[in-house]
């Protein structure tokens, strides 16, 4: 049987609603009877939002820590990152969730929107894997250390799905998928690197997703003709980084085949 000290520990990023607190209760229920992941979460303005997951996570067993970061910074991202590699005996898991999805219409996008959009969504990920790797390389799992990265369909190279007035995220976020690609490589074989690219697994709280006719509107382009939720996302997490000891480099659709129309 496990122990307590044997149970992996996680870095999810952008934790504490949605998606991120979805991904971070498969993994607190992920190893049992030991009890959950030990489970670093970060979060980037509400102190009780964070506080109401934390208050959420530990009755499943897991051991949280709350981190607040802003990865609009990369100043703030590689200070974080340096200080959990300089502090953490171990990490197993890293989950790169946090993100921004903010419209930018071609005619008014500014060079700083566009920044902003590839400072959260793609190079605060790389700076936290770099630093990271050397502590996920000696991970103890049976497939070894794993990251973990949330894409999105709709930006998938060649494979995605461009869409209306989010260049500047979609740019970010293929980036993202880029950066799964090559670190599946270049951290091999002690790290393995994956994706999930979720298609719609939480509806947007504002802007034109928000309203129910344009929801409907999507969904008629779904084969399942049903939208996802975050525990569908969460559970493709779960598996490529804890079950998929043989799968790496791969980014895994969660879209209900939308990626089909």
């Amino acid at each position: 049987m496990n122990t307590p000290d044997d149970r992996p520990a996680a870095l999810i990023t952008g934790a504490v609603k949605r998606v991120g607190l979805a991904i971070a209760r498969e993994l607190a229920r992920a190893w049992q009877p030991s009890g959950g992941c030990r489970l670093i979460i970060t979060y980037r303005s509400s102190e009780a939002q964070a506080r109401t997951a934390e208050a959420e996570l530990r009755p499943l067993g897991a051991d949280v820590q709350l981190h607040r970061v802003d990865f609009d910074s990369p100043a703030a991202a590689d200070d974080f990152a340096h200080h959990l590699a300089r502090t953490l005996p171990r990490l197993d898991v890293l989950v790169h969730n946090a993100s921004t999805y903010v419209p930018t219409p071609l005619a008014s996008i500014t060079a700083e929107q566009a920044l902003a959009a590839y400072r959260v969504n793609a190079l605060a990920p790389l700076l936290l894997s770099g630093r990271l790797a050397p502590l996920l390389s000696r991970s103890m799992l049976p497939g070894g250390g794993a990251i973990v990265a949330m894409c999105d369909i709709h930006a998938l190279g060649e494979h995605g799905l461009p869409r209306p007035d989010f260049i500047a995220y979609g740019m970010s976020k293929a980036a993202l998928a880029e950066m799964v690609r090559s670190l599946a490589r270049e951290l091999a074989p002690r790290v393995r690197v994956n994706g999930v690219a979720p298609g719609v697994v939480a509806w947007p709280e504002q802007g034109h997703e928000s309203d129910p006719k344009a929801q409907e509107a999507y969904l008629t382009r779904v084969p399942l003709a049903r939208a996802g939720t975050p525990e569908d996302a969460a559970c493709v997490v779960r598996w490529l980084a804890l079950e998929a000891t043989y799968v790496t480099g791969e980014i895994v659709r969660v879209d209900g085949g939308r990626s089909l129309r």
